[in-house]
């Protein structure tokens, strides 16, 4: 199914950011977590490209987009996914956000309102005041230290082989070579979202919102309540994944994004 992938660069005012889509109609633009690229919906892309137009981005600094030297923040993210969305040409689009970049899509909707067709937040963070009171103190999600021996590689795979089952080896290789993309800001992803004032920019979200989480993410589970109480949205529990639940269980992930996006 992969053959079905077209890729593409578009230039923005941060430098060329890269995309990968597949099929045509309404368009549905993913948006990955930290320090993942596009290759995290791998498998859902083209499965969500044979009802509608499926774009997956790479987040302004990591995958094969630019990389800046600025400190990232979710808010330069969405204007670069801003940039994206203007070279294409798209007026009106479905906005879908895993982690962090359901953070972004949370920025992106608040900003383009009425454009956004519908938002999916895919076990996003409620970032609220206590989240960023508490952002320096939080313990580094990837950060290792780089060694001659090579032996943070292999930190680097268990830092995240308890999020994966036997048999899922593949999407974790994909994790580590996302990973080592980015090595010396690996973190920043995560920090940009503990420090991103949320609550103020929710009011501003005038899309259908459905809100879900896999069973097994307890990182994200509580935001689910959250997000239900200040957007007023639904929301949904994908059993039998955890973390990487595009990785995990692909068909169902594409499942819910297209009967949501068709409403």
């Amino acid at each position: 199914m992969t053959d079905s992938l077209l890729r593409g660069y578009v230039p923005s005012p941060f430098g060329q950011l890269h995309y990968v889509e597949s099929g045509t109609g309404e368009p549905v633009l993913m948006l990955h977590q930290t320090p993942r690229s596009w290759t995290e919906y791998l498998d859902v892309l083209p499965l969500v490209g044979a009802v509608h137009r499926g774009i997956a981005m790479d987040t302004l600094g990591f995958g094969a987009s630019a990389k800046p030297e600025e400190p990232h923040t979710i808010e330069r993210f969405a204007d670069a996914a801003g940039a994206l969305i203007e070279a294409l040409g798209l007026d009106r689009f479905h906005l879908v956000g895993h982690h962090t970049g359901g953070v972004i899509a949370v920025e992106l909707a608040a900003r383009y309102q009425d454009r956004v067709a519908s938002l999916l937040l895919s076990a996003t963070p409620f970032v609220d005041a206590e989240k960023r009171r508490t952002a320096d103190r939080r313990k580094p999600v990837d950060h290792v230290d780089p060694r001659p021996d090579g032996s943070h590689l292999l930190e680097l795979w268990n830092r995240r082989r308890g999020f994966y089952r036997d048999g899922e080896e593949a999407a974790l290789h994909r994790y580590v070579a996302d990973a080592v993309t980015v090595l010396d800001r690996v973190e920043e992803g995560h920090v940009a979202v503990r420090r991103y004032p949320m609550e103020p920019r929710l009011p501003h979200i005038t899309a259908r919102t459905l809100a879900v989480c896999a069973d097994g993410d307890h990182y994200s589970l509580p935001a689910l309540e959250k997000f239900a109480a200040a957007l007023g949205c639904d929301t949904r529990v994908i059993p039998g994944a955890h973390v990487p639940a595009p990785e995990q269980l692909p068909e169902e992930y594409a499942k819910v994004i297209t009967e949501w996006v068709t409403g």
